[in-house]
């Protein structure tokens, strides 16, 4: 089955999305292309990385991505193609491909000049066909050499010590939840049985395993799907109501 994703800022208002889909259409008509989102604040790349970082692991094996994020931006320098736990990802070398792990790519190939144009639409024009023609079979390697320039972007990662984890909100979804960069794995390892987690005006002693455990209107933490810790409040938006963002710090204190 050749499988495209599609990822991007582009929104639903305009033909860029559709023109994107029909030039991988008009090079194979039999490509299965799944969207993941056209949502993502324009320029994003942090938000547009933690979307596909949270999915693409669900697709089967050899699936393509297509990323089309901040393509025209002034720190893109030319477009790529990783190879990252056997699935295969088409975008610009901005720095969002590097978020997408905690280590690097084994196969990173910038494309060559032959298979690059001019163009204000480069998603649709450079990226597109490539994504289509690998989908169909090629190698990304059909399409250039080994890149010595990927750039790289740091996420924000936790802090950790035996008395404390001092992590942040990285994502607010569309129901208000806060998630944080504070994995299951780390704090598993440092709790003794006893712990307090702040975030915000709130304090909690314990985790749930699932939003309904507490009342409508408490707070709640439990680690996610994602291994991530989730905060909030139940049938309410966290962020409005405990007055936090992006950013925001959450701590875990240990043995308190």
């Amino acid at each position: 089955m050749a499988l495209v994703t599609f990822l991007s800022d582009f929104g639903d208002k305009d033909y860029y999305v559709p023109a994107v889909k029909a030039k991988m259409l008009s090079i194979n008509p039999q490509l299965n292309i799944v969207d993941i989102s056209h949502s993502i604040a324009p320029f994003d790349l942090e938000h547009a990385a933690f979307v596909l970082r949270s999915t693409y692991r669900e697709f089967p094996k050899g699936t393509v991505h297509l990323v089309g994020i901040n393509t025209t931006g002034t720190m893109t320098f030319g477009y790529i193609g990783i190879k990252l736990e056997d699935h295969i990802f088409i975008g610009p070398n901005n720095g969002i491909l590097s978020l997408l792990a905690d280590y690097d790519p084994g196969i990173i190939v910038q494309f060559a000049d032959i298979h690059l144009r001019d163009s204000t639409f480069p998603t649709r024009d450079i990226l597109a066909p490539i994504a289509a023609k690998v989908a169909s079979g090629a190698a990304i390697h059909d399409f250039g050499g080994p890149s010595s320039n990927f750039k790289k972007l740091m996420s924000r990662q936790a802090k950790a010590t035996r008395e404390q984890i001092i992590g942040h909100v990285i994502r607010i979804d569309c129901y208000g939840n806060l998630i944080t960069n504070i994995r299951k794995e780390i704090f598993e390892k440092l709790n003794p049985g006893k712990f307090t987690i702040q975030f915000g005006r709130e304090t909690i002693d314990r985790l749930q395993t699932g939003y309904d455990q507490v009342e409508a209107g408490d707070p709640y933490g439990f680690f996610n799907s994602m291994d991530l810790l989730e905060i909030g409040i139940n049938h309410g938006h966290g962020g409005n109501l405990l007055g936090l963002k992006q950013d925001s710090v959450v701590y875990i204190t240990f043995g308190s």
